[in-house]
């Protein structure tokens, strides 16, 4: 192993959910720590694996809870997801299972959306999951589409209770098909990768803060990177220990890191 890496921190990656916000509840010194990345000059992305929301909504639903991130500072699973499609396949054709984060992203990058003979079947986060466009789904597979979905989250929080996610629905599209799709999302260090192109940074120079071991610090680590876990949100700190793979750092809070940022700002 080599020594520890000591070289400046010039970007920072931070998850939202449970690091930023508790649904659109602010967890304490959220929006200091931005505040100071702001003056500080330095790169950040806030990152989701969620691809409901288009960068402009989580804007408005984080200012909705006193963080002020602009627009192009948000990077999601959907962003992630047509950056992938760009790359590999330029002005392709998909099968969108849906809302507008993905639609619009997709959009973006110059796909088109079709039911007729796609490149992909291209799954995302969606609040109603129609039955019908899930057997769309299944039978342009077989067909021959090809099977993306943008994260494995297999369920999520809502003020009610559990929500099923894109995993879940990912696992009834595979059980019929027999095919598994390609996940973009965390903890495909992919995801990681593109945001630091995306703000032309290096992986030796970067961290990633994060409340979940097994994707954000997992993607993280994968992508090089110095690695934050908060335990404001999934994992708690009695479960650190329990993992293959530590964090470069365990922190109570986002407020614990507001002074590391700082005094780069001085």
């Amino acid at each position: 192993m080599g020594a520890m890496n000591t070289r400046p921190v010039e970007t920072w990656l931070t998850d939202m959910d449970g690091v930023l916000v508790h649904e659109d509840v602010p967890i304490a010194g959220a929006q200091e720590f931005i505040d100071a990345l702001k003056s500080s000059g330095l790169g950040f992305l806030v990152l989701t694996n969620n691809s409901i929301f288009t960068p402009r909504d989580l804007r408005a639903r984080l200012l909705g809870a006193g963080i002020d991130v602009p627009e192009e500072a948000i990077w999601t699973s959907a962003l992630a997801t047509a950056q992938f499609l760009a790359d590999q396949r330029p002005h392709g054709t998909a099968y969108v299972v849906g809302e507008a984060g993905l639609t619009n992203a997709l959009h973006d990058v110059g796909y088109v959306m079709t039911d007729r003979d796609p490149d992909y079947v291209v799954l995302g986060e969606t609040r109603t999951y129609s039955f019908e466009a899930i057997t769309k789904a299944i039978r342009l597979v077989e067909g021959g589409a090809r099977f993306l979905a943008t994260n494995p989250d297999v369920s999520g929080p809502s003020i009610n209770g559990t929500l099923p996610a894109t995993g879940s629905v990912a696992a009834l599209i595979s059980t019929a098909t027999g095919r598994k799709p390609y996940f973009i999302g965390k903890p495909n260090p992919l995801m990681m990768r593109f945001a630091l192109n995306r703000l032309d940074a290096h992986s030796e120079t970067t961290v990633m803060i994060g409340d979940r071991m097994e994707t954000d610090i997992k993607s993280g680590l994968e992508a090089g990177l110095r690695t934050v876990l908060v335990t404001t949100g999934s994992t708690r700190p009695d479960q650190v220990e329990l993992f293959p793979y530590r964090p470069t750092q365990v922190v109570d809070s986002i407020a614990d890191l507001v002074d590391q940022v700082r005094s780069v700002a001085e």
